[in-house]
């Protein structure tokens, strides 16, 4: 009986170290994180390509649905919306309407651009060019036929969309839908 007690106890006096471990790690991690960015400037650190805030978002050059050459970099200046999607997603069915809306109402003015990336490697250019119609759809349709756009801007749910700013770094990821509040509110925030 005493042997199973005293297993218990090195156990649980394991379990319990690990643990502390764990948090500690976690907490020098984000102090040193915060240490690093105070007094830094972030608008104008100059940012390497990557996916987190702040980074400079991946360049890519792809065809429109409409056969026109679009590429993301020649669209700093902009605001940018970078949404990933396909016809068979009922999320990217639900925020297309949403998408289209917003686009007319407040992109030209808030100098947005949309680029509706579709994962064409898991589509068809017939359904996609039947879904734009049936959706009255007239911002940018990039076709990313090898699927190597979306797999470099990690769309694995769809959809997935990225907030870019007019320096072109990345400022938000959004997995999921988006109504025009919410586009409107993550643009408000970009520079």
């Amino acid at each position: 009986m005493t042997k199973k007690i005293f297993g218990l106890v090195v156990v649980a006096s394991l379990i319990a170290i690990m643990i502390a471990g764990f948090v500690k790690k976690n907490i020098d991690t984000e102090e040193s994180f915060a240490s690093e960015q105070r007094g830094v400037d972030l608008v104008n650190v100059s940012a390497e390509e990557g996916l987190v805030k702040g980074d400079m978002a991946p360049d890519f050059t792809l065809t429109t649905l409409d056969g026109k050459k679009v590429q993301l970099s020649d669209l700093k200046g902009k605001k940018i919306i970078v949404n990933f999607w396909a016809t068979w997603c009922p999320p990217c069915k639900a925020e297309m309407p949403h998408m289209q809306n917003y686009y007319e109402d407040f992109a030209k003015d808030e100098n947005v651009e949309i680029l509706a990336v579709n994962l064409t490697n898991g589509d068809k250019v017939e359904s996609v060019q039947n879904f734009v119609e049936d959706y009255g759809l007239t911002f940018p349709i990039p076709m990313d036929v090898e699927g190597k756009v979306g797999e470099t801007y990690q769309a694995i749910t769809i959809p997935t969309s990225y907030m870019i700013d007019t320096k072109g770094r990345i400022q938000n990821k959004i997995v999921g839908p988006m109504d025009e509040n919410m586009m409107k509110d993550f643009v408000s925030n970009l520079d």
